[in-house]
């Protein structure tokens, strides 16, 4: 047990130093834009005014240094930042996008588990057989596709030709979960690729597991077919797959803002999206600052889970 306190105290740490970086990179990419922030902000016919309006309120008449200690100690306090375009706080826009986003997120990070490691147990149990063919060609094809255009295809026939489910989430607001048919478009587009992936891993790993030395000694031991492949198989195929799990999460981080685009659900990624086009930087600022620390903390678990998982293996084996 020490040794995994030990291990968890290292990764808080790492994970600290790994999110003060994200802030540290976020501003120095700002502050690396070429021209003048201010000029560019401005518009394409900027007035003097403007000009000087917001070179006040981004403060940039004072040394970077200064800039980046001040908006730091901010984000320690929760402060985001001002909105250029707006003048709201930026902790308001997060707040308004964070539910729609994170519902999406939850709901498909839900329905990932037992999809992915279903089709990857089934698979594995039917391994060179008819099942396992047509579950391997199945999540190939279906990972091969990019998910605007399974997304543009899934609303030209679900939505369009056969009315069975809403095209977009426009009037619906941001209460999804009031209205669970506009969500279901969103999370087919959302689970496509990862379950596909997901169940790929499980399937390799435990078809590894399934032809070790230590199953092959339980089921001589008279250890039933589903104890073999639940108790002993299953739990050596976690560890690569719960790294894989914390990937796919975080890319659905940025899959939601291509899938929030197309059905028009007013989550971070819309958020994001309107404030680049209105070059709004200290949104985007703490938008980045938000993706950035969820990555560090969803790996953050994975690495844990899979410490948990290692030696496990390693005495079952």
């Amino acid at each position: 047990m020490s040794g995994f306190r030990s291990f968890v105290t290292r990764r808080l740490l790492l994970g600290v130093a790994q999110t003060a970086a994200v802030v540290l990179l976020v501003f120095a990419l700002t502050e690396a834009l070429p021209g003048d922030a201010a000029v560019a902000l401005a518009g394409d016919q900027p007035d003097p005014a403007r000009i000087e309006a917001i070179r006040e309120a981004m403060e940039l008449d004072r040394p970077a240094v200064e800039r980046l200690a001040d908006w730091a100690a901010g984000l320690l306090h929760g402060d985001f930042g001002t909105s250029l375009a707006s003048g709201r706080p930026v902790s308001q826009y997060i707040a308004d996008g964070f539910g729609p986003t994170l519902v999406l997120a939850a709901l498909t990070a839900a329905l990932l588990v037992p999809a992915g490691f279903g089709l990857g147990v089934l698979a594995a149990r039917h391994e060179g057989r008819l099942v396992d063919r047509l579950v391997s060609s199945m999540t190939l094809v279906v990972y091969a596709v990019p998910e605007f255009a399974l997304g543009v295809l899934l609303v030209t026939v679900l939505a369009i030709r056969l009315g069975w489910l809403p095209p977009t989430a426009v009037g619906y607001g941001t209460d999804l979960l009031a209205h669970p048919a506009a969500l279901v478009l969103p999370v087919l587009v959302l689970l496509s690729r990862p379950v596909c992936s997901l169940a790929r891993l499980v399937r390799a790993g435990m078809i590894d597991a399934l032809a070790s030395p230590y199953v092959a000694q339980a089921r001589r031991y008279g250890v039933s077919g589903a104890r073999v492949r639940y108790t002993h198989a299953l739990p050596n195929a976690l560890a690569p797959a719960a790294q894989q799990l914390a990937r796919t999460i975080d890319w659905l981080l940025g899959g939601v803002i291509v899938v929030e685009a197309l059905y028009v659900i007013p989550g971070l990624g819309t958020v994001l999206l309107n404030a680049v086009a209105e070059r709004d930087v200290p949104v985007v600022q703490g938008l980045a600052v938000v993706f950035g620390a969820l990555t560090v903390i969803l790996n953050l678990g994975a690495d844990l889970v899979t410490h948990r998982l290692a030696p496990r293996a390693g005495v079952a084996a």
